[in-house]
């Protein structure tokens, strides 16, 4: 069989990519060239956010309808110029089981990862410093699930009302899609306490909106509590947790992207304007960038300590 490997600079380095033919979203016949010219076309807003960050990859080799799987070490055949960091993998005990992370700095990085069809793209709310310790987290983030038949616009909603709630506090939220049925608030914290401390704050929070707003909100884990109501997921803040990444695509039936959007649009589908609450595709990610540039560059500067 020929080979169909192509091998590019990328930046200074050589990268081999390989099937670019190859369907990954059948329902929109995406394939796996048009994910890599993706995520190069939004290296430049994605990777500051990737950066100094371990990454989880969700990859999928055969398209979103085929098998999948976590990645979190870094496999055999990692080129020799890609960062890693060496860590505790998460549950172990007392830290004894370690794993090299992938840290993704560079576009060539982010090349290479997107050939081995590494479509969702998740990080910490930490970042490792250059020895490749842990640091505190630097971002508080709040994901919000919603209970069927609740969606996209009650999140919205319920997006409102955590803005409004934590600015009393002094601390500025930002939000995202999630590329799939809800979205995610970041909060740009100081770094300087631990993820229980954080994480203890966010369920705080989760827990007044859901005494204020019983028939919304609910911030208990059992599903049985959350058909019609928005599941405010405080725990993402626990430090062996990760959320997808700004920018990431989504394994959907379409090419859709956790994708920052203004608190306009939010406030307006809570209203009924701008055309309702939806997901959005790679493209018009892209159009985006060119009109806004990166609505989340806030989260690269340190904010306060939380309460």
């Amino acid at each position: 069989m020929a080979d169909d490997r192509v091998r590019v600079d990328v930046a200074g380095r050589e990268v081999s990519l390989s099937n670019l033919d190859k369907v990954l979203y059948p329902a929109a016949g995406f394939t796996k060239g048009e994910v890599i010219d993706y995520y190069t076309r939004v290296a430049p807003v994605l990777l500051p956010h990737l950066y100094d960050r371990p990454l989880t990859r969700i990859r999928y080799p055969n398209g979103v309808n085929g098998q999948f799987f976590f990645e979190k070490n870094a496999p055999t055949s990692t080129p020799g110029w890609v960062r890693l960091a060496r860590l505790p993998a998460p549950g172990s005990s007392k830290g004894r089981a370690m794993l090299d992370y992938v840290v993704a700095d560079d576009l060539p990085t982010l090349v290479w990862l997107a050939n081995l069809a590494a479509l969702e793209l998740h990080t910490p709310q930490w970042r490792v410093d250059r020895r490749g310790r842990a640091k505190p987290p630097d971002l508080m983030v709040i994901d919000l699930d919603p209970g069927a038949p609740a969606a996209l616009p009650e999140c919205f909603r319920v997006a409102v009302l955590l803005r409004d709630r934590l600015a009393a506090d002094g601390i500025a939220c930002y939000p995202k899609t999630s590329g799939k049925k809800g979205m995610q608030l970041s909060c740009p914290i100081a770094g300087r306490q631990s993820a229980d401390v954080v994480s203890r704050y966010a369920r705080r929070v989760a827990e007044e909106l859901e005494r204020a707003e019983p028939e919304l909100v609910v911030s208990k884990m059992a599903k049985r509590l959350r058909p019609g109501k928005v599941f405010i997921d405080w725990s993402q803040n626990n430090a062996a947790k990760t959320t997808v990444a700004p920018y990431s695509l989504r394994a959907q039936p379409r090419p859709t992207v956790s994708a920052p959007l203004t608190w306009e649009e939010v406030e307006g589908a809570v209203a009924g304007r701008d055309g309702g609450a939806r997901q959005l595709t790679a493209a018009e990610v892209l159009e985006r960038i060119e009109r806004y540039g990166d609505l989340l560059a806030p989260l690269l500067e340190p904010g306060p300590r939380v309460p």
